[in-house]
């Protein structure tokens, strides 16, 4: 039975996480988002959206049953531990590196290994309610393994990250906004979502898949490094016949124009 609904329109695969009653994330359905990002490589594929198939639930955390079945075998935990994790990890970077916009649209609470999942998006929509989001794991013993104590300290800093982690602490969705943890917070994420989704349609396929390239390995390497591949995405980028052809029609508008041009240019074709 299919954990994740997908569902694909106008270029936009929408993919709601099903596990009721709780909705946690168990090996059967990251086995499964493996193979469906594969199936996200499709050029008609230009946007994805993660979001929680279950009411006021996004991926609550990762099934604890499971990982207290997997602990009890110490043997075999030291045998195939790490390879789980690699296939975990490997997992959530590929979601990442997904030359095409992803989006969390987090619908509700989400914990643990779902809020690692919504780590591996490029942009993260909060519901606004009574929600709960963060990294417990020490709460239980153990720490946040599925790629969380990395890239929470990439995004927030390692001095926030620690307090965060350290402490167990979960947070409202206001919070995780004033953090930077989210993007957004919204009456309805997943409509959100879409909104933004749609936006992002009219844009440049390549120009998107460069910018992430370039945030993400250059993030990974020191200045220098970071500015080749800077470099590299940008050439990649003016050498398509689109980037000319836009840059022609922005260039044909009078001077005094131009800004409004650009404005219209990336408005929303479904205004909040």
């Amino acid at each position: 039975m299919s954990l994740w609904n997908v569902e694909i329109k106008n270029g936009i695969a929408v993919a709601s996480y099903v596990n009721p009653p709780m909705n946690y994330m168990t090996a059967a359905g990251m086995n499964e988002l493996r193979d469906l990002i594969e199936s996200w490589r499709d050029p008609a594929i230009r946007v994805v959206i993660l979001t929680g198939g279950v009411p006021n639930r996004f991926i609550t955390h990762y099934s604890v049953e499971e990982l207290v079945a997997s602990a009890r075998d110490k043997a075999l935990m030291m045998n195939i531990g790490r390879a789980w994790l690699h296939h975990h990890n490997a997992t959530l970077t590929n979601l990442r590196d997904l030359p095409k916009p992803v989006i969390a649209a987090m619908s509700g609470s989400t914990m643990g290994g779902g809020f690692e999942t919504s780590l591996s998006c490029d942009i993260r929509i909060a519901q606004a309610g009574d929600f709960r989001y963060g990294l417990p794991e020490v709460t239980l013993g153990i720490l946040p393994g599925g790629c969380g104590t990395q890239r929470l300290s990439r995004l927030i800093g390692a001095g926030r990250a620690i307090d965060f982690i350290l402490r167990g602490r979960i947070c409202r969705p206001e919070e995780a906004l004033s953090m930077g943890i989210v993007h957004e917070v919204a009456t309805d994420a997943k409509a959100r979502a879409l909104e933004i989704a749609t936006e992002m349609l009219s844009l440049s396929a390549v120009a998107i898949a460069e910018s992430k390239r370039a945030v993400y390995e250059g993030v990974e390497v020191h200045l220098q490094g970071g500015l080749e591949i800077e470099g590299d995405a940008f050439i990649h980028t003016m050498i398509t016949d689109e980037a000319v052809q836009i840059m022609e029609e922005y260039v044909a508008q009078p001077f005094e124009q131009r800004v409004a041009w650009l404005e219209r240019k990336r408005a929303l074709h479904h205004p909040r």
